[in-house]
């Protein structure tokens, strides 16, 4: 996923379908300079992690 992708996510008010490693994510905040996102898991919002953008995928 690319960062400008990424930041239309957060924005958005809607729900969207992101995956990392298999696990659904939220997407907190993106960092465009390090291509990097801070994300947690749907099931578990006390587990952040900061992960690589390209390893973010969306699904319809």
């Amino acid at each position: 996923m690319d960062a400008m992708r990424a930041q239309e996510i957060v924005d958005s008010a809607k729900e969207h379908n992101v995956f990392f490693n298999g696990t659904r994510v939220w997407i907190q905040h993106v960092d465009s300079e390090m291509d990097t996102a801070r994300v947690f898991p749907a099931k578990d919002p006390e587990d952040e992690m900061t992960v690589p953008l390209d390893q973010l995928q969306e699904q319809h």
